[in-house]
């Protein structure tokens, strides 16, 4: 039995460079935050592009990890961060990021 709640694992697409890929993004207050990318990933049903993040400053070792998330629009210097809003783009994230997790544990 499906449920309704089974995704789809989409592809997962690991920044190109052996080097870590950074982004900055600019908080309200005009802070920029330097974060490591994990992992992009698109999602063809709804034509849409994330990216997953975590900050560059924190300790890789840490267990609890802060792990952030965005929609992206463009690329390279046209590259635009949208808050996730809503719950099922959340549920599809963190299951990306489980899988990813599990992934990159073996």
């Amino acid at each position: 039995m499906m449920s309704e709640h089974e995704h789809n694992h989409y592809p997962i697409f690991l920044p190109d460079s052996e080097e870590q890929e950074r982004i900055v993004i600019p908080e309200e207050n005009g802070d920029e935050n330097l974060f490591d990318v994990l992992f992009y990933f698109d999602v063809p049903e709804t034509d849409k592009s994330y990216v997953v993040v975590v900050p560059a400053e924190q300790d890789q070792e840490d267990e609890e990890q802060e792990v952030f998330a965005f929609r992206y629009e463009g690329e390279d210097d046209d590259f635009k961060l949208f808050p996730i809003d809503t719950d099922e783009e959340w549920d599809i994230v963190e299951e990306m990021i489980n899988t990813f997790s599990d992934e990159s544990e073996e």
